[in-house]
């Protein structure tokens, strides 16, 4: 048996994950019948849990694990691992940053020109026939339209760098202006929201921001706004936003991502100005290869005695 052993708390990217199995006695919390008993018998001397954004690591988990280091997150997002017990062990959390901005940044601008130019919906129209009896409505134009970020980190900057391309107009919100950045800043998410067209949501999850886009910002955004969510589901009020567009007072929307995923609200399901996607902002070969490895290489860093690659803060 090798002699590094690993918890590991769910799957990720096959090819990486069999390269994890090759270096380290990988024990699969995932596919144990008695999840208790696995962690029973093997819990006392695991010094390392990998995990990711649909399981996560909370403080039962971590507080089962005397002897842990290192919890090796795959994924960008860590509000499913419970930081705050983590520190209080001294445990180190990675995470994968950096390598999923463009996929994320593609999917964000896809479902923007997809949303806006009804494209789900002109697809839905063809293959119903619908054309034979007569033209689809007309959609929203791209280039001219104003694109509030919420949340400018590397993906947000990502995603502008697109938007402008198609001749959109950027402003953007979070906790403070940043230096040397030339988009106007709103230090109000509702003043924003009153001031754009499309309203991009890519800001982290957890409990700081549970929420934030409530009913008074869908309100705000209007009955000819549109929201992207490629964020969190969380960070949306989900009934709020249902009600918003079920009434008409906003105008659409193109979810990535749903508070109790992947169950949807049903109502979203005949709404045609509503383009919905199953949280694939990273679902890419290549992506999700670079943050399988990732996951994988600062296992390898830590019991090589190395500093971790990618600790989260």
């Amino acid at each position: 048996m090798k002699s590094d052993e690993i918890l590991s708390v769910g799957p990720f990217y096959a090819p990486s994950y069999e390269s994890m199995e090759r270096d380290f006695t990988v024990h699969k919390l995932w596919q144990a019948e008695d999840r208790a008993a696995l962690i029973a018998e093997v819990g006392g001397r695991l010094r390392a849990l990998q995990t990711s954004a649909s399981n996560g690591a909370d403080a039962k988990l971590i507080d089962a694990l005397p002897k842990l280091e290192i919890i090796s997150h795959f994924g960008v997002g860590v509000d499913s691992v419970d930081l705050e017990a983590a520190r209080r062990r001294g445990v180190i959390v990675t995470n994968t940053p950096d390598v999923l901005n463009e996929c994320v940044a593609d999917l964000a601008m896809g479902l923007t020109v997809a949303t806006l130019r009804r494209i789900s919906l002109g697809d839905r129209f063809v293959r119903s026939g619908g054309w034979l009896k007569g033209a689809l409505p007309l959609a929203e134009k791209v280039g001219g339209k104003t694109m509030g970020i919420l949340g400018y980190g590397r993906i947000g900057k990502a995603i502008a760098k697109r938007a402008e391309a198609f001749g959109m107009h950027i402003s953007y919100h979070g906790r403070k202006p940043q230096a040397g950045v030339p988009h106007k800043y709103y230090a109000s998410l509702t003043a924003m929201a009153l001031d754009c067209d499309v309203l991009m949501v890519i800001c982290p999850g957890g409990p700081a921001t549970r929420h934030l886009v409530n009913a008074e910002v869908l309100e705000a955004l209007g009955p000819r706004g549109t929201l992207i969510n490629v964020a969190r589901g969380s960070v949306v009020d989900e009934a709020a936003l249902v009600k918003a567009l079920a009434e008409g007072k906003l105008g659409a929307a193109g979810l990535d991502v749903f508070e109790d995923e992947p169950r949807v609200p049903a109502a979203l399901f005949a709404m045609d100005q509503v383009v919905l996607q199953p949280h694939v902002g990273s679902a890419t070969h290549e992506t999700r290869k670079a943050m399988g490895d990732l996951t994988v290489d600062n296992l390898r860093a830590h019991f090589a005695g190395k500093p971790a690659l990618t600790p989260v803060a």
